[in-house]
């Protein structure tokens, strides 16, 4: 019965230790079509034998420490879908607080002053939200094929007009033009970081988490590159790591970029950004 299989998953993932376990396995069920209200509300239907061998597959793949959101396949991030798997940074609540530094910014801009740049784009999900809610002319350029392949999907699920580039940020020939605005998410974990990681995010793409020694080489390489990228009153807007204000507040000024901040909701300091002159 269904409450038995539920019970069943729960207990796995808290056996391992798993936070939110309750909420994990709702997710289990729902990803094979068992909403939680049917759970709350008909917990004694038949659950087929199928269905309970799938889902206490995907309960034994995430206490081996793959991460829940490439088990569905697909997560939410500023209220939309986005498909996920191997080899592509998992969607984050905290980078939706530049998302909304950068819709903020474009509403006030014009129809034809929205041109959009979202450095180091993984699964799309900065470029693709900006496109989607806030009318961004958007361009995201990503390295690396896997996480190029869920870009790609993730434009067509979202119904969007984005143009997706395959090309290293720092080849001058993969962007070309200049842009009302330049986001990125750029990988910006420590050393120390690195070592320290739980055991689920070893699992995503560790180009995509890895800043240097410090943290801070691609703040480094990019704001040495994209300010002459910007259009005059254009934007250049980063997320950053816990602790990582000053030095890269630093790293705006040295390059004729005034810095400003915002927290996201914990009060963490999670995004810098300058306005070109």
């Amino acid at each position: 019965m269904l409450h038995e299989v539920y019970g069943s998953a729960r207990r796995t993932l808290e056996s391992a230790g798993i936070e939110n376990a309750a909420f994990e396995a709702e997710q289990l069920l729902q990803s094979v079509g068992i909403g939680k209200l049917t759970l709350l509300t008909e917990p004694h239907t038949e659950v087929s034998d199928e269905i309970a061998r799938e889902i206490n597959s995907m309960a034994e793949r995430r206490i081996r420490g793959e991460p829940l959101q490439y088990i569905l396949g697909e997560w939410e991030f500023y209220g939309l879908p986005f498909k996920v798997g191997k080899g592509v940074l998992i969607p984050r609540q905290d980078t939706e607080t530049l998302v909304d530094v950068a819709a903020r910014f474009l509403e006030k801009r014009g129809e034809n002053e929205r041109r959009t740049l979202d450095l180091c784009a993984g699964s799309g999900c900065i470029g693709i939200s900006l496109a989607k809610t806030a009318g961004a002319d958007a361009v995201c350029v990503e390295k690396f094929a896997e996480a190029f392949a869920y870009l790609e999907k993730n434009i067509t699920l979202n119904g969007v007009r984005v143009k997706a580039v395959l090309g290293d940020v720092f080849d001058k020939k993969a962007v070309e033009g200049e842009f009302d605005l330049i986001v990125s998410n750029p990988p910006y974990l420590t050393e120390n970081d690195m070592r320290v990681l739980q055991k689920e995010v070893r699992s995503e793409p560790q180009t995509a988490l890895f800043g240097g020694k410090d943290g801070l080489d691609y703040y480094k390489k990019i704001l040495g590159v994209y300010p002459q990228k910007l259009k005059r009153s254009g934007m250049l807007a980063v997320e950053i790591g816990i602790h990582q204000e000053r030095f890269v507040c630093d790293i705006f000024r040295e390059n004729g970029l005034k810095p400003h901040t915002e927290n996201d909701l914990c009060r963490v300091c999670r995004v810098v950004y300058g306005i070109k002159q």
